[in-house]
């Protein structure tokens, strides 16, 4: 039976959705895809307004304006593309593929994060690379916090870094969870970020050191499903994180195929959306927070050879009382 709040976009990607981005004061979404792929959709429309290709599968993709996008991926190649214009260019390369593309407002730059074991800064004024910053292991994530970035590697390693001086790392840390950090995502408050990991749980970490603020984190298991043959459970990895602009409450989706909203601060869950055909391997937020964009991809969770639903993407409108905690954080 259809969801009468939900839509599914026309004309989605043809293999997993590796990114879902929704521009910062529009209902356009950018999606980047393992086909090669990069689309612009106009989420509310439910049309595509143009498409651009990489010689290989795209692993990430951002807006720097509203017509305007990069994208990186299997080629180790920055790309940036003007949809107005149908005009694309080669920023520079990385000696391993590109995993997170990322654009701060603050500095109008650049930062790519990479499984060469580097993060690199791109001027997109003067098109080319301005830093180069070696990482502990392979970058499998990236989180913009303000001037700070985040990024989490191989190793379960998270270093914060200072944009405007990349010379060191200002902290670092290794991740609280045990197993494989999978995503992470920033508090829109830019006090903390949200930290996901491949054994269905959760972080909720703060980005002051300090002993007094270090003691509020904490995490909490997520996407487990009961086996009731077992009496025990399935455990799924968590693949995508979003935070809700206004609310600072966040979704999760996870090899479950579940979306989970959970008021962070407060420590609870809001709500579970109905179960969706497979994984959920990218979701976001629009601007205003009125939409939800869910990427339903097989992540291979149970092998390569399994069969399964095809790709697409859901767009959700958002009632308020699916993300409004019920009781607003100090």
């Amino acid at each position: 039976m259809a969801n009468p709040n939900e839509s599914e976009l026309s004309n989605p990607p043809q293999d997993t959705i590796s990114a879902v981005h929704f521009s910062a004061n529009a209902h356009f979404l950018l999606v980047s895809s393992w086909d090669s792929c990069v689309r612009l959709y106009d989420a509310k429309a439910n049309t595509l307004q143009g498409q651009y290709r990489h010689p290989m599968g795209v692993l990430d993709c951002c807006f720097a304006d509203v017509g305007f996008c990069y994208s990186g991926g299997l080629d180790s190649t920055l790309r940036g593309y003007d949809f107005n214009t149908n005009t694309d260019v080669t920023l520079g390369q990385h000696d391993d593929a590109i995993k997170s593309v990322k654009y701060c407002n603050e500095l109008g730059v650049l930062v790519t994060g990479s499984w060469d074991k580097t993060v690199q800064i791109w001027d997109p004024r003067q098109r080319q690379r301005v830093t180069v910053a070696q990482q502990p292991d392979k970058v499998y994530t990236l989180g913009m916090c303000g001037e700070s970035l985040i990024v989490g590697t191989a190793n379960r390693r998270v270093w914060i870094w200072d944009l405007r001086n990349m010379s060191y790392a200002q902290q670092r840390r290794e991740s609280s969870l045990k197993f494989q950090t999978r995503c992470l995502e920033t508090f829109p408050n830019k006090q903390g970020y949200a930290l996901g990991s491949i054994e269905g749980r959760v972080a909720i970490e703060y980005m002051d050191p300090s002993a007094e603020v270090q003691k509020q984190r904490y995490a909490f298991k997520c996407h487990r499903v009961k086996d009731p043959a077992t009496s025990g459970e399935n455990i799924f990895p968590l693949h995508a994180i979003a935070f809700h602009e206004e609310y600072n409450t966040f979704a999760t989706g996870g090899g479950d195929g579940f979306v989970n909203v959970w008021d962070g601060f407060n420590k609870k869950r809001l709500c579970q959306f109905h179960k969706y055909p497979t994984s959920i391997s990218a979701l976001s937020f629009s601007h205003d927070g009125s939409l939800l964009a869910i990427a339903s991809s097989y992540m291979q969770e149970e092998g390569a050879d399994k069969s399964h639903p095809n790709d697409a993407i859901f767009i959700r409108r958002i009632a308020d009382s699916e993300v409004k905690p019920n009781t607003k954080p100090k």
